[in-house]
């Protein structure tokens, strides 16, 4: 399916939420440019992080900025969500495991609520207005933090939960050699780091043969660091949208699925 085929958004505004381990944050978000149409709110993340108080600090959120009830909203969750339910549970109480997210929050809300893997979103932030825009054939973002987290959009139509950071490379978890939280626990220079990442993202590319990597992430900050120090045949690009692209890519999917 083309492009032009998918579903398009409707409207002119959708809201995001992006629920991490140490904040829950919310904006409206227009839908022709990607931008937020006011200021993010950001509340922390209740500890323990159990599904009634995520729900309550969601609710909060929306409840300030006063919204319309056609205005659809999309929730980032740090898991694989499967149809709306949590699957897995990261960062957040491990009582989220098979929680129906979207019914938990339509009840909280009562509004209509898609939630996605939080890694997808901003996946398809960055292809929706990001450093993939109008970038053909398949993308894969890759958001490396505590761990690896991965988006697969090919022709623009998201692969949902991928998971790639879990993919063993040389008999190991990939994530625990290659992410942030890696080179810092092991006291890595960039060039040390990046031959883990070289390896990594050797084994993506015999994969899957993408046309663009896309590289997220709060280390995206310091791109020129390591991404010139890795030698692919597949270009390989910093993320534009950084800490705003949960939001915006929830925010997008929301607004054609909803």
């Amino acid at each position: 399916m083309s492009r032009d085929e998918r579903p398009k958004a409707k409207g002119r505004t959708a809201f995001g939420i992006d629920i991490g381990g140490s904040g829950i944050k919310g904006a409206p978000v227009d839908l022709r440019t990607g931008e937020f149409t006011a200021d993010r709110v950001r509340i922390p993340t209740p500890q323990p992080a159990t599904p009634p108080a995520i729900a309550q600090v969601v609710a909060q959120i929306v409840t300030q900025f006063g919204l319309r009830k056609s205005v659809p909203i999309g929730v980032t969750f740090p898991a694989v969500v499967r149809h709306g339910v949590a699957q897995s549970a990261a960062n957040v109480d491990e009582s989220w495991i098979g929680t129906d997210i979207e019914r938990l929050l339509r009840a909280a809300t009562g509004r209509q609520v898609l939630a996605v893997n939080d890694a997808d979103a901003a996946g398809y932030a960055e292809v929706e207005y990001g450093a993939a825009r109008d970038v053909p054939g398949l993308v894969m973002v890759v958001t490396l933090g505590t761990g690896i987290g991965t988006a697969l959009i090919n022709n623009g139509r998201l692969v949902p939960n991928t998971e790639l950071g879990h993919l063993e490379v040389d008999g190991v978890d990939a994530e625990t050699r290659a992410s942030d939280a890696a080179r810092e626990r092991d006291n890595l220079s960039y060039a040390d780091w990046a031959t883990r990442l070289q390896r990594y993202f050797d084994e993506l590319e015999r994969l899957f043969s993408p046309d663009l990597f896309v590289v997220g992430g709060g280390v995206s900050k310091k791109y020129d660091e390591y991404l010139p120090l890795l030698h692919l045949r597949t270009p390989i690009v910093p993320a534009a949208l950084r800490n705003a692209a949960g939001i915006v890519g929830a925010a997008r999917l929301a607004a054609e699925a909803l």
